[in-house]
């Protein structure tokens, strides 16, 4: 077996994931029709599971998709496929779990009408992990300057869908340069998201979080920050627009995600920021372990 075994689950059938399951006419696969969520488990336990299920539900009425299973049906589907990756993998560590639902197959052709029935994949590997080293030492962005964010008005950034192309063009540049990610601009050039992480700062002791009107995800480990883990970390949070040119004031930089919760940032192209033990960013991560070990110990029936 390889040692990067993922398991997959198509409609409820478990199966090896570079094994074939979804036919050539579905729509995620022409059109990226599709749309998903991922979520972590820590301590065993699969985190923040009704808040991400939420967020799907509101990307489904989005674009108008019929989402063909409730909340407990999928939560059945997503144990039996953790259970089998750890029955295959022998795999006994946190876990990386991805749900994507497509609105299905049927004729060739843009209209939605054409659909036949709602496909779902699961996909479920061990939660990737950054380096100890790196966690320390922080992570290199450099801006996208090819690109721009879409537009709200456009395809909205707040729905997760199966298209991301944007993101991937942005990320391109930004590691051709030798960047670990990116930071990428809106059209009015104002400081949105990173590629698959939302971005921060810490300005004279105060957290400071792109608004959700610049047009980025709503993160769930985002909002969590905002409006958990760092008031009980004794840290004051601020949404407002940040602009390239305002980040030499900024003394911290952070990425907050799903599968890294915080991570330090240590330079945007040429501007260095502050890391390390005594850093705010550090104490809120500390706080940010401390939330969802309390977590997990109060809801067992989510373990996978």
């Amino acid at each position: 077996m390889s040692a990067h075994y993922i398991q997959a689950n198509t409609n409820g059938h478990l199966h090896p994931a570079d094994e074939p399951s979804i036919a050539p006419l579905n729509r995620g696969f022409l059109y990226g029709d599709a749309i998903y969520e991922v979520w972590r488990t820590y301590h065993g336990v699969i985190f923040a599971w009704d808040e991400h299920w939420t967020r799907l539900e509101q990307s489904a009425k989005s674009l108008y998709m019929a989402l063909a299973w409730s909340q407990a049906e999928m939560l059945a589907e997503i144990k039996k496929t953790t259970a089998a990756y750890r029955r295959v993998a022998g795999h006994i560590g946190e876990l990386y779990i991805r749900l994507q639902v497509t609105r299905g197959g049927g004729p060739i052709g843009l209209d939605i009408a054409l659909a036949d029935r709602p496909n779902f994949v699961l996909l479920v590997q061990p939660c990737p992990l950054l380096p100890a080293a790196q966690e320390e030492k922080g992570l290199m962005l450099s801006f996208a300057r090819t690109l721009r964010r879409n537009h709200p008005q456009t395809l909205d950034p707040a729905w997760k869908t199966g298209n991301y192309l944007n993101n991937l063009l942005c990320l391109r540049e930004a590691k051709a340069r030798g960047a670990d990610e990116v930071v990428i601009t809106n059209l009015a050039g104002e400081i949105t998201e990173a590629a698959v992480s939302n971005i921060g700062f810490i300005r004279d002791g105060v957290m400071v979080f792109p608004p959700l009107e610049a047009g980025i995800l709503a993160g769930i480990t985002r909002r969590l920050v905002i409006d958990r883990v760092a008031p009980a970390a004794g840290v004051k949070v601020i949404e407002q627009t940040v602009r390239p040119e305002e980040i030499s004031g900024m003394q911290e930089c952070f990425l907050t995600a799903t599968t890294k919760d915080l991570v330090p940032v240590r330079a945007i192209d040429d501007t260095v920021f502050r890391t390390g033990g005594e850093t705010v960013t550090r104490r809120v991560k500390r706080a940010f372990g401390d939330f969802v070990l309390a977590y997990a110990q109060v809801r067992p029936q989510q373990a996978a």
